[in-house]
């Protein structure tokens, strides 16, 4: 079996002309077994709905696509997320979102007047604020509302710099590590370092309940544990590993390859 990398940026999408779908030589319905989709990335919204509409397709066409398109959709929307995950019963950060000032700055208020704000759509803790001053709040909302953004505001939960990732694929664990970092934000991409860990047994049924909810084949689950107990403060439906795989003598990307290679039609 021979695997190819494919850019979004070449895909051609026909309708009434063949092949249907393609990237180059490969007509992507007929020649694929099965498609595994690394980080989108930054787009327009024009890019990103096309490519997501072009994943639609090839899942009804019946191509294997990991993580499947409505997987991805859920988990990249973090109301979305987090919503799904708090009607399952599994735990989650108070959270309020609106496009109302006044509401978001009564929501600071009720989540303790210290409030994490961050983009409903983003990663990597890109545009992810702290905040505990009121009137910095209210510049921050208004700034964000003048620029037609949606304010998510999310209870900061004490977790002394650290948290706890998850790499599930295939409805089983792979790999945990705890990301420690001497800021508040605990991206590896931001400097948090890899600490090898084995979660407790709760961890891991939150870890793997949370990635089943969303949908996800392959997920990089991130959990906080606060003063009251573990909370999923993310599901990734597209995690990277590199800082992973150096906290854990098992092979990350060869578990994946197995596993879309169990999933490939002939």
């Amino acid at each position: 079996m021979h695997a190819s990398a494919l850019n979004f940026s070449d895909l051609v999408a026909r309708i009434g002309i063949a092949p249907e779908v393609s990237i180059e030589k490969f007509d992507l319905i007929k020649d694929l077994t099965a498609l595994l989709v690394r980080p989108i990335g930054r787009g327009s919204l024009d890019e990103i709905i096309f490519q997501m509409d072009v994943l639609h397709k090839l899942s009804r066409n019946g191509l294997p696509v990991i993580n499947n398109p409505v997987a991805i959709e859920k988990a990249v929307d973090k109301y979305y997320t987090l919503s799904l995950l708090q009607e399952s019963g599994i735990p989650v950060p108070r959270t309020v979102v609106t496009e109302n000032v006044s509401e978001a700055l009564q929501a600071v208020k009720a989540l303790g007047g210290e409030v994490v704000v961050k983009p409903v759509f983003g990663s990597r803790g890109i545009g992810v604020a702290r905040i505990s001053d009121f009137d910095i709040a209210e510049r921050a909302f208004r700034t964000l509302r003048f620029n037609r953004h949606v304010l998510y505001v999310q209870e900061f939960v004490q977790h002394q710099g650290r948290d706890i990732r998850v790499f599930i694929v295939g409805g089983s664990l792979i790999a945990t590590m705890q990301r420690v970092s001497h800021s508040w934000k605990t991206n590896v991409s931001l400097g948090a370092k890899p600490v090898r860990a084995a979660p407790a047994k709760e961890i891991e049924n939150i870890a793997l309940n949370a990635a089943r909810v969303v949908g996800c084949d392959i997920a990089g689950v991130d959990i906080i544990e606060g003063p009251a107990g573990p909370l999923v403060n993310e599901v990734n439906s597209q995690p990277g590993w590199r800082g992973l795989q150096s906290t854990t003598r098992t092979n990350i990307a060869e578990r994946i390859a197995d596993f879309v290679i169990s999933k490939a039609h002939e």
